[in-house]
């Protein structure tokens, strides 16, 4: 006979002891599967319960599957494998992985921003307004494309900045680039054969071939991505950064644009993926139009985010489709909910509307500016020797650096070893290898305040004997 310790008044339950504890022991192994246990009316004699307080803690028992009930003979353990508290146990165990590797004292990596400036005083009064003046809105269900305020100051930024005539209509809002890529994959077909340009942002190939669809690198030259190649890839979708090439930083000139949009034009279906990632910061003269104002023929779907210029953490972005995509895209996924935020998308509607957006992307560029003339000077007053090249500088938020008689491997390892992290360029070609004398190191930069530019380039000056 089960002897079970129960406790009186105020705490748990009967029952309850009375399952916890059989469960305990069958868990434990003291129950072994098949064993009969005690009959309702004989345990309940026994603990000097009612014979519903039994019943219940058996019936639940048998819902969990640790007893099993046979018509006219009783409860029977069931047999448990592996048991459940093994699994607990196991579950607990500290997982047994490689000591991580020490932070970096300085991180050069591609994908930071000053958040230090962020207009956080003006965000906190826009979003105030909101939840007082618009509050039973943001209740309602978003426009799967996204709130119609939104993309109206949308369409007049792009309108004003970006050389592109959209309407609203052809406007759809996701949580960020990366999901709209993903959508526009199920938009234009998963058996397409996708370019990447090469090298190229890893991510996107990963999307891409995420997403079903088969990639194949293009090359480039002086002038960004080789059409030529392009149509011997065999490619009816080509993703590209025109404005400013990641990680070269090649702007691509008009000619090169109108080529590619000639191949565009050659054959139905084909079309061209415009990530406009970073073009607002250009320190050069004004930012370069986008690809997307000289298309005709409505073969370029454009893409871009605030991630950059506003906070990495807001996940807005949005995509331009042309006309005859809209129309598919509305007859074949306007089921798809909104995935930003109705709240977020009112505070950003009133944060475009007000100004304040063009007044931050001023304020910005100037603090990038300032902070990549005092690399660059760093790295001029350190090279008196003039072995350091560096490309891409006039615009975006990285820059590509080669030092003569140094090779990539050397240049990453001895600034991490100096406490430095710097990223080859190999990593973003897709057969892992830049060609011979293409070798550099990346650097992001945006992240950095100010201040600690000249000991990152002292660093790296002396790991790299400058």
């Amino acid at each position: 006979m089960l002897t079970i310790p129960l406790q009186g008044r105020g705490g748990t339950p009967l029952y309850e002891q009375i399952y916890r504890y059989i469960r305990e022991e069958i868990e434990a192994g003291r129950l072994a599967a098949g064993t009969k246990l005690p009959s309702k009316r004989a345990l309940c004699a026994h603990l000097k319960v009612s014979q519903s307080t039994v019943e219940t803690a058996y019936d639940q028992l048998t819902a969990e599957g640790y007893l099993r009930a046979r018509p006219r003979s009783g409860h029977y353990v069931q047999k448990l494998s592996p048991p459940p508290r093994a699994l607990r146990e196991a579950a607990a165990l500290p997982l047994s992985e490689p000591p991580a590797a020490p932070a970096p004292r300085f991180d050069f990596h591609t994908g930071g921003v000053d958040t230090d400036h962020f207009p956080f005083s003006v965000w906190a009064r826009l979003t105030r307004e909101v939840l007082c003046e618009d509050s039973r809105r943001l209740l309602q269900a978003v426009h799967p494309q996204g709130e119609p305020a939104l993309r109206a100051e949308i369409a007049r930024y792009l309108r004003d900045y970006r050389g592109i005539l959209a309407s609203p209509d052809q406007i759809v809002v996701g949580a960020g680039s990366e999901y709209l890529l993903g959508l526009a994959i199920q938009l234009l077909g998963r058996e397409k054969r996708y370019a990447v340009e090469n090298p190229g942002y890893p991510k996107t190939r990963r999307i891409l071939e995420g997403g079903g669809a088969q990639v194949v690198p293009v090359g480039l030259d002086e002038d960004g991505l080789r059409v030529d190649r392009l149509r011997r890839s065999g490619a009816a979708v080509v993703h590209v950064t025109p404005s400013h090439h990641f990680p070269l930083g090649t702007v691509m000139p008009v000619r090169r644009r109108a080529e590619l949009l000639r191949w565009a034009l050659e054959e139905d279906g084909r079309y061209i993926l415009e990530d406009d990632y970073d073009s607002e910061f250009r320190f050069a003269g004004r930012p370069i139009p986008a690809m997307q104002g000289l298309d005709a023929g409505g073969r370029v779907i454009y893409f871009n985010t605030f991630a950059k210029t506003l906070a990495p953490s807001l996940r807005i972005g949005y995509m331009v489709l042309p006309a005859p995509l809209l129309a598919v895209y509305r007859r074949d996924f306007l089921f798809y909910a909104s995935t930003v935020p109705s709240f977020e998308q009112h505070v950003l509607s009133r944060f475009l509307q007000e100004g304040y957006f063009e007044r931050h992307l001023s304020r910005m560029r100037n603090r990038y500016k300032a902070l990549r003339d005092s690399l660059l000077e760093e790295f001029a007053r350190r090279d008196p020797g003039g072995r350091l090249r560096i490309r891409g500088a006039d615009s975006g938020l990285h820059l590509l650096l080669q030092v003569e008689g140094k090779d990539e491997a050397a240049l990453t390892a001895s600034a991490e070893a100096a406490g430095v992290r710097v990223y080859g360029l190999s990593s973003y070609y897709q057969e892992g290898a830049s060609p011979r004398g293409e070798g550099g190191v990346v650097l992001g930069y945006a992240g950095f305040p100010p201040q600690q530019a000249g000991q990152a380039v002292s660093l790296l000056a002396g790991a790299w004997g400058l």
